[in-house]
């Protein structure tokens, strides 16, 4: 089994990996507990696939408790406390963009979800898998927004570490905007 990153200060320039985040990391701090997706983040397997189902799994949980404000407000709430929580997951992992960081898996398809819904299973599915594919494999605007704080060195960089929290996040809510593009299109045609 894998030891448990320790917290490394604030002013850690290192970007290169310390080691595979384990449930140490996660309850270490509580920005750790929300970057990673409440744990699904330290699935050994595909990660981000993981916080987009416990995104999934947690929007229909909630969704009985919900109305289109209460998601208004959950997800624009989510943004900036989700780039503090990158922000700081990814500095104390020592590495810009972690791939057990999934908040910004969970923000973005949660986006997608309200911004669908209502639809039926096999709609929820299809949003998932193109989703899925969009920040899996990053065409074109969603690897433009993933490269643009790829270059960040946070020993040069003061502030190197606010920026790779936006970056984190801001691919996925790409990703999340050219999935409902698609979605759209079809709908419209």
């Amino acid at each position: 089994m894998t030891e448990p990153l320790t917290v490394f200060p604030q002013d850690n320039d290192s970007t290169a990996p310390k080691a595979r985040p384990g449930w140490g990391f996660l309850f270490a701090h509580p920005a750790h507990m929300l970057a990673l997706g409440f744990g699904s983040g330290l699935s050994r397997i595909a990660p981000g696939t993981a916080g987009t189902a416990w995104a999934w799994l947690s929007f229909v949980l909630l969704s009985p408790w919900m109305d289109d404000l209460r998601w208004g407000v959950l997800i624009a709430l989510s943004i900036p406390v989700g780039w503090w929580a990158c922000t700081v997951a990814a500095r104390n992992m020592g590495i810009l963009d972690p791939g057990a960081v999934v908040w910004d898996e969970v923000v973005a398809f949660w986006l997608v979800l309200w911004l669908v819904t209502p639809t039926s299973l096999v709609g929820q599915v299809m949003a998932f898998g193109l989703f899925r594919f969009f920040d899996a494999v990053k065409p074109g605007p969603v690897g433009w927004a993933d490269r643009l704080f790829h270059h960040l060195q946070p020993g040069v960089d003061r502030h190197a570490w606010a920026k790779a929290g936006w970056g984190i996040m801001l691919d996925d809510l790409v990703a999340a905007a050219c999935t409902l593009f698609v979605i759209a299109l079809w709908r419209f045609i």
